[in-house]
């Protein structure tokens, strides 16, 4: 069986996320220790008993998914899985950063400094207020797709997260992503619904971000993957530092191609995919892409008895 490991993007941030991994396993918790070190503050405590809404701030949400990552898969190193069995990794959004950092591309310190430059480059791109993204459901990419270029009308409205068959996100100014609220509703679309979102990720309004990016991860040591990478922006698998540097500047403005990164997955033998961190989002999106496959979430230790047979 081909195994694939994915990490989760913002969303599924929790209080006391990521604790009882700690608790039971002491490399899960030397990854919140390092964590906290390389930002020179106690993120670890906001993400066990802080405020919710200063945990969805997303210059601290985003490390702190990256951490809750990295610690479930140190827990699983510690039930004895190897990174080097799977075939893939792969990332939503900021989950490519604990993908690379999974794999060895990245430091933990380092991709934690560069999700805390990176969460608060995007939230100061717009103005609060100005942006807004919206899930439609039950349209297709290229139907989604087609909402979002009639509602732009010379504003910037984009086909953002191309999550799975029936769960398209779109993104851009608020004006805009409203009209293809009701468009998207006018063309059958099951649910269409703005998210709670600080800021309009992953469009063309995110270009100030990027150019942060790509000073921020000019200054960073880039490693090749031990597994290769499946690049959002490409939805096939990359393996050279320099490329992977280039599509995580391409990646703040880019659109997310999950549905597309799974099944290029599929098609190279994957029939596994084990969630690592966080919430089951992923899973739940793989299975609608991919009806046959095996996804399991492994984020509390519970999870991690199952693999002690």
């Amino acid at each position: 069986m081909s195994r694939a490991l994915v990490f989760p993007g913002q969303g599924a941030q929790t209080i006391g996320m990521g604790r009882a991994l700690a608790e039971a396993y002491p490399a899960a918790r030397a990854v919140f220790e390092e964590v906290d070190s390389a930002l020179g503050e106690g993120l670890s405590a906001l993400i066990w008993q802080g405020d919710i809404a200063d945990l969805t701030l997303t210059a601290n949400a985003q490390p702190a998914l990256m951490a809750t990552s990295l610690a479930a898969l140190r827990a699983l190193e510690a039930e004895g899985v190897q990174l080097s069995d799977a075939a893939f990794v792969a990332g939503h959004s900021l989950g490519e950063y604990s993908a690379l950092a999974a794999a060895g591309a990245l430091s933990v310190a380092d991709a934690a400094r560069l999700l805390r430059v990176r969460g608060a480059a995007m939230q100061a791109a717009v103005p609060v207020g100005e942006g807004a993204m919206a899930a439609l459901l039950g349209l297709d990419f290229a139907t989604a797709s087609g909402v979002a270029q009639e509602a732009a009308q010379g504003q910037v409205c984009q086909a953002a997260n191309d999550n799975d068959p029936a769960q398209v996100v779109v993104s851009g100014h608020k004006e805009a992503v409203e009209r293809a609220v009701e468009i998207a509703k006018a063309r059958g679309a099951r649910r269409a619904m703005l998210l709670p979102v600080s800021a309009p990720f992953h469009c063309a309004l995110m270009k100030p971000a990027a150019e942060v990016m790509a000073a921020a991860l000019s200054e960073v040591e880039m490693r090749a993957p031990v597994v290769p990478l499946v690049a959002n922006v490409r939805a096939e698998a990359v393996q050279d530092p320099e490329t992977i540097r280039a599509l995580l500047v391409e990646q703040v403005t880019g659109s997310v191609r999950w549905r597309e990164s799974v099944l290029w997955m599929s098609a190279q033998g994957v029939t596994s995919f084990w969630e690592v961190g966080a919430g089951k989002a992923l899973s739940g999106m793989i299975r609608r892409i991919v009806k046959e496959a095996e996804a399991r979430s492994f984020g509390m230790p519970e999870d991690l008895a199952a693999l002690r047979g």
